[in-house]
């Protein structure tokens, strides 16, 4: 699915600010579609929903991110409309595997979903994650430990990971 179709899809969006900066929530009738940073990669600069602050949803997930940012919440509990190829659905469901103070690398991520070779792939995948921190792609690091590319910036990924205990 490309951006110019998920933003098609979305009928709500709204603007947070965070601690690492802006992010944009968007919806669909069925959950929160995406969560990007302000100058990610992939950022979808075509959506031209409504912008709705007072969203039940998009409140929720506001405040729930808030809550995680705090230190007070390591899981979302808010309903999800993933889109995506098949393969990108089945790396963004490991993502959701990957608990809070953990880590998984590109390997790890492809041997779980039974494609043991397609760790580019993987890489991809989890590059285009359209939901992020809440479908947690910055827990993914490479095979030495390193923290390769996030498409939020490498600074967003060391927070999030200190925010977790990782670093």
């Amino acid at each position: 699915m490309s951006l110019k179709s998920l933003a098609a899809a979305c009928t709500a969006h709204t603007l947070i600010e965070t601690p690492l900066g802006p992010v944009l929530l968007a919806r669909t009738d069925t959950g929160l579609a995406g969560a990007w940073f302000d100058g990610q990669n992939a950022y979808p600069a075509g959506i031209t929903t409504p912008r709705v602050d007072d969203d039940p949803l998009l409140c929720k997930t506001a405040k729930q991110l808030g809550e995680y940012f705090d230190g007070q919440r390591s899981r979302f509990e808010i309903p999800l409309d993933l889109r995506g190829t098949d393969f990108q659905l089945r790396v963004w469901r490991a993502l959701l595997a990957i608990d809070s103070g953990q880590t998984a690398s590109y390997g790890q991520i492809a041997r779980g979903i039974g494609s043991p070779q397609a760790v580019r792939a993987v890489g991809a995948a989890v590059g285009r994650n359209p939901l992020s921190v809440i479908v947690p792609c910055h827990r993914v690091i490479g095979s030495d430990g390193s923290l390769t590319g996030y498409a939020g910036g490498l600074e967003r990924k060391r927070a999030l990971l200190r925010l977790e205990g990782i670093l």
